[in-house]
């Protein structure tokens, strides 16, 4: 089998229903490592009566001794129950409504109820996305989850992690594994194999191996789930700092060819010269994650949406139109570039619903590739070309092509003008920072109670 370093030859053994406690002195997690502003909720949640667990990746990347992006809780208590204790909060989603709780600075904790089984039905008709949603116990949310690393729950009180499903023994043995049947856990949500080739290839963990047949063989099935919803999970692969081994269990998968259909045929044709169209784009992913490797140390902010995607897209702007090669001018290079934009928006612009504005980017960065290659002469440009606007950002999506095709890093100084993101569509943190700045809360102490504004 393809990849034969990150399947786990052993077979699966399915998930386990019963309890399993794990002391303090068997684990490594302590409550100074947990957000204060995670540990404020927790025992608010406490102090009036009800149950609360810090789940899921956070609980995950404490026990890997890593510092977790986000610290989600769980809890018995109701969505509602949970907006009186914290007025500073917002509801969302549809299918499950889930609390979002905001501090200073952008920072939101977000709190789920437990939820049942009952949710999926795991054991009635197959159906993608079950809407029934219904609220269960600790060990039912346990089994409900997507990996089995990420089906563990912490408590404050007695400083123990709650085991359902020997999450804790998968993460000892550096294993991914799907809760449950992977067969019926992929039908009812086909991103669960997105987020099994992201944890092993963010942890370098291997994927077991029912796991990983059940991923190769439904695979296609991405494509019944929303394409913005694809869209927002592959943004968090494009920037995780482990890009290049998601794209090569991506490709064995066969997940990358439902994400990008355009490349179907491609990887498989010769290119006119150089590296094969899949090592091309290996090294892309490579040169993606040392930008956002380098960003992340200047504390800086990431590269723009399109920016990455169009780099994604140069081995098949080269099998389409022969990119590199291309000498246009004038009304020549204006049709080029409609004519790219067309093939765009018909393809990856409709697979991934980008907004207009992020395929005209992309499309004016790959239209002016070509031109920098041309007038590119010992590391110097025609006066001309540095006076277009355009200048800045295509030399420097000229300098990382050049990277990707010849090995040789851009120099820090031309990574120093990055200007980064410029428009942020998925930043978790940001956007609904933004969201929360343009509405309040339902529930406001001078109201004196009620629910969205009206009395009880």
């Amino acid at each position: 089998m393809a990849i034969s370093g990150n399947i786990n030859p052993s077979p699966a053994t399915g998930p386990h229903h019963n309890l399993v406690t794990i002391e303090p002195a068997d684990h490594p997690i302590t409550i100074n490592l947990i957000d204060r502003d995670a540990l404020y909720v927790l025992r608010k949640l406490n102090a009036a009566g009800f149950s609360g667990y810090l789940v899921g990746g956070g609980v995950r990347d404490l026990y890997l001794r890593k510092t977790p992006k986000d610290f989600d809780i769980s809890t018995d208590a109701r969505p509602g129950q949970i907006r009186k204790l914290f007025p500073n909060s917002t509801t969302i989603g549809k299918r499950f409504r889930l609390v979002q709780v905001f501090f200073q600075h952008g920072k939101i904790i977000e709190i789920s109820t437990l939820r049942s089984l009952s949710e999926h039905d795991l054991e009635g008709p197959e159906a993608v996305l079950a809407p029934n949603n219904t609220f269960g116990s600790l060990d039912e949310d346990a089994q409900r989850r997507d990996l089995t690393i990420n089906s563990l729950f912490f408590e404050i009180e007695h400083c123990t992690i709650i085991d359902y499903v020997s999450g804790v023994k998968d993460l000892d043995d550096s294993i991914i594994r799907i809760v449950g049947d992977p067969e019926k856990r992929i039908n009812r949500d086909p991103v669960r194999m997105m987020r099994a080739i992201r944890h092993s290839a963010r942890n370098n963990f291997s994927i077991e191996t029912n796991s990983w047949e059940a991923i190769c063989r439904n695979s296609p099935k991405l494509s019944l789930c929303p394409t913005s919803r694809l869209r927002d999970e592959l943004l968090k692969d494009l920037y995780s700092g482990s890009a290049a081994d998601w794209f090569q269990l991506a490709v064995d998968s066969g997940i990358f060819f439902s994400l990008f259909p355009i490349y179907k045929k491609i990887l498989s044709q010769a290119p006119r010269e150089g590296p094969s169209y899949k090592d091309q784009l290996g090294k892309i992913f490579a040169v993606i994650d040392r930008l956002n490797t380098v960003l992340d140390e200047q504390k800086r902010p990431k590269p723009s949406h399109s920016f990455v995607l169009a780099l994604l897209l140069i081995p098949w702007a080269n099998a389409r139109y022969d990119l590199s090669h291309l000498q246009l001018k004038g009304h020549a290079l204006f049709h080029f570039s409609k004519k790219l934009r067309e093939d765009l928006d018909a393809t990856l612009g409709l697979q991934l619903n980008l907004r207009r504005s992020l395929r005209q980017e992309m499309s004016a960065l790959l239209t002016n590739l070509p031109v920098f290659i041309q007038h590119h002469q010992n590391n110097s440009w025609p006066a001309w070309l540095r006076k277009k606007s355009y200048f800045k950002d295509s030399s420097l999506f000229f300098h990382f092509y050049m990277e990707a095709m010849t090995e040789q890093p851009v120099p820090e100084i031309s990574i120093d003008l990055f200007k980064g993101l410029s428009k942020i569509e998925n930043s978790r943190h940001i956007d609904e920072k933004i969201a929360h700045r343009k509405s309040k809360p339902a529930f406001s102490p001078k109201r004196g109670g009620g629910i969205f504004g009206l009395k009880k």
